[in-house]
């Protein structure tokens, strides 16, 4: 009998929504004692594929995409920050910030997952990205990152320039988007039902009480 959870978590680096949907999902988890039983796969979606190399200027990125003015842009950064805070997540913006390019990120992070480092990698992105401030499209803090958590640089850099891996994240990618995935997070439980958006932890806590 296998009575493993199986959670695909659809989401981006970048997304501020999916680190703090994380910590809440896992917060339940703690919650209930289902540590041991609970498999975590973290499954790639871009929210800007289209992104330059240089990466956009954070506040230009979310005018021009969700028409937020600097009040609103402000606003929604201090919600943020208050909501990372509750799980102990440092959300450090700041003048300058760019949201960039990820691609790199989600290779590196497939290659992870072949080694049993997938999760650490993923969590060790958001914090360079959101903590940090980290720019999580430079190679060379990817690398760096990935050494942090245990991966032969060499190899990681291997991966970076593997064009059937590239491919195989955007089949990924394209795979969950046909499925009907637009926003991100989104977890599926045991691939047969999902939720999208940085659900309350009573809310994970429900979901996985009925699965368990």
């Amino acid at each position: 009998m296998n009575d493993k959870i199986k959670l695909d978590i659809v989401s981006d680096v970048v997304c501020p929504w999916c680190i703090i949907g994380y910590k809440r999902l896992q917060a339940a988890i703690d919650e209930l004692g289902l540590q041991q039983r609970v498999e975590i796969e973290w499954q790639p979606f871009e929210l800007n594929p289209e992104m330059p190399a240089e990466g956009e200027e954070l506040r230009a990125h979310v005018l021009r995409k969700y028409g937020a003015q600097r009040e609103d842009s402000d606003k929604a950064r201090e919600n943020i920050r208050a909501l990372g805070a509750e799980y102990d997540f440092v959300f450090d913006y700041f003048d300058g910030m760019k949201i960039v390019n990820t691609r790199d990120a989600h290779v590196l992070l497939d290659f992870a997952h072949e080694q049993g480092l997938q999760h650490a990698l993923k969590q060790r992105l958001f914090a360079a990205f959101f903590t940090e401030q980290k720019d999580v499209s430079d190679r060379a803090i990817l690398l760096a990152e990935a050494q942090r958590v245990g991966l032969v640089p060499e190899a990681a850099a291997l991966a970076l320039n593997d064009t059937q891996r590239q491919q195989r994240v955007i089949q990924l990618e394209k795979q969950w988007q046909q499925q009907g995935i637009s926003g991100v997070p989104t977890v599926i439980f045991n691939r047969s039902s999902a939720m999208t958006g940085a659900h309350p932890q009573s809310t994970y806590k429900e979901v996985l009480r009925e699965l368990a």
